[in-house]
């Protein structure tokens, strides 16, 4: 799950060419961790596109819109619910 929320991160990169400006991103690891997380603790998993937001905007001082994080929430969303999470 992590391996693929990661994936969807790094494919998305929020961050774009800044992103090489952090030597620890780790292919957004640590932000798919939290995201699965908190996705886990949400019961009927409709919030993952706020959660994405949150975090991805809270990990790295940026301020992201909804709509800048639809698609990627979407497929992390569709990741979670392939696995049965």
């Amino acid at each position: 799950m992590i391996q693929k929320v990661s994936q969807i991160l790094s494919t998305w990169n929020p961050l774009g060419k800044n992103s090489t400006n952090y030597s620890d991103l780790d292919n957004y690891k640590t932000e798919a961790i939290d995201i699965i997380f908190q996705a886990d603790l949400n019961i009927r998993k409709e919030n993952i596109n706020i959660i994405v937001q949150e975090i991805i905007n809270q990990a790295f001082d940026l301020s992201l819109s909804k709509q800048d994080c639809y698609k990627a929430s979407k497929q992390i969303k569709k990741a979670i619910n392939q696995i049965g999470f």
